[in-house]
């Protein structure tokens, strides 16, 4: 991978610090603004879901979804929040 082309700013945070880092595997830089999906409960989510089906119904399952970890997608994550 390419070395990492965002500094810390308003569109990326990188905490290796963090115990949880790296949160998902593959990626020598993981995007750390949205630790939390802000995408997790949209439909139209535009990222690498999963529909796992559960005793008490489906659930949603991000495990392989790195799409608001990479630098590239903040500007596509905002204008999905701002569509909402």
């Amino acid at each position: 991978m390419e070395e990492n082309k965002y500094e810390n700013s308003y569109k990326y945070f990188e905490n290796r610090d963090c115990k949880y880092y790296p949160c998902h595997s593959g990626d020598d830089h993981i995007n750390c603004m949205f630790c939390y999906c802000p995408l997790y409960p949209m439909e139209n989510c535009p990222g690498n879901y999963k529909i796992i089906e559960k005793e008490k119904g489906p659930v949603k399952s991000c495990i392989d979804c790195r799409f608001p970890h990479e630098a590239e997608n903040f500007d596509k994550v905002m204008k999905v929040l701002k569509a909402k």
